[in-house]
């Protein structure tokens, strides 16, 4: 009998976001909007603050709130997102790693109607079908179990209050002028050392 685990390492979880992660959200609001609305103003990416970017164009102009929010709501959106350089490699690479165990953990928008399908799809289309097995969709992310979980999000709450694994800050033009605490850590992007990173959370 036995698992066949005894004896080994426990193996490294790392739970890792989808917009602005692995799926260029920020880009693709930004020439999906400029399309849309060709005559309104719009937030340069190297301006973007805060990192929901409704509130940042309703600060625009109030009405822009709901123009903004209509683009990344409508059929079709995240579908049509590209990747994040790096990502996909990325995320083959860690599930092909000893050890080691990948989930995409990702929150879907509250209208749900578009998003949900297509983040699936998304995950089939660019990651292939043995990531669609590993999708955690969750409005609350703090009550999943993992080592890691690398998002774009500065500040992520919900029920539980010390979550089981550490957030690695993605960094994305809404955050890269963030100063953080110095027990924080970032990875600037794919082609920073997340390897190191993983490898840290290994039992010593």
């Amino acid at each position: 009998g036995g698992d066949g685990r005894r004896g080994r390492a426990r193996p490294v979880r790392v739970l890792v976001d989808m917009d602005g992660v692995l799926a260029d959200f920020e880009g693709g609001l930004l020439r999906a909007f400029r399309r849309r609305f060709p005559e309104e103003p719009h937030v340069p990416l190297e301006e973007r603050r805060g990192f929901f970017a409704r509130e940042q164009y309703r600060a625009l102009r109030p009405d822009l709130a709901d123009k903004v929010a209509s683009v990344y709501e409508s059929p079709g959106f995240f579908l049509d997102l590209e990747p994040i350089p790096g990502a996909v490699e990325a995320m083959h690479e860690m599930h092909a790693m000893h050890d080691t165990e990948v989930f995409i953990c990702t929150s879907p928008l509250t209208k749900y109607q578009h998003c949900v399908g297509e983040k699936f799809s998304w995950v089939d289309k660019y990651l292939g079908p043995q990531f669609v097995e590993r999708i955690i969709l969750t409005r609350d992310k703090t009550v999943v179990l993992g080592d890691l979980l690398i998002d774009d999000k500065d500040t992520i709450l919900g029920q539980e209050e010390t979550p089981a694994w550490e957030h690695i800050l993605f960094t994305c033009c809404h955050n890269q002028h963030l100063v953080l605490p110095p027990e924080k850590r970032r990875l600037l992007s794919w082609r920073d050392d997340w390897r190191e990173i993983i490898e840290s959370k290994r039992d010593t």
